[in-house]
């Protein structure tokens, strides 16, 4: 029989591996800026602006989860959730759909 063995203490980065982004467009930092604009970055270095002004003041956006992000305080909560941007009530943005556009225009405004 082998004789137990006592693992050091802090080893934890033997056992588990560092965690790496495994897709670019992952969001690490967001920048609310003024007329429902964000400034976004991903993991892979790229950055653009997000331009909400047309969706959120589309008559179909009543009754939504993003009808609140019309007021501007609302709209400044916006935070990095996952690697996705999210606002407290719930109401979030695809990171994908967000980098393929910031990466082919610099901007992405949906519609």
């Amino acid at each position: 029989m082998q004789p137990a063995t006592t693992p050091e203490t802090g080893s934890t980065a033997a056992v588990v591996p560092t965690i790496r982004h495994t897709v670019p467009w992952r969001v690490v930092s967001i920048e609310p800026l003024p007329n429902m604009r964000l400034r976004v970055s991903f993991v892979d270095g790229t950055a653009g602006e997000v331009d909400l002004g047309g969706f959120l003041t589309d008559p179909r956006v009543v009754g939504t989860v993003f009808e609140s992000l019309r007021d501007p305080l609302a709209f400044a909560q916006a935070a990095v959730v996952m690697g996705a941007v999210q606002w407290p009530n719930g109401a979030d943005l695809a990171p994908d759909t967000m980098y393929d556009a910031i990466r082919e225009h610099g901007r992405w405004a949906p519609n």
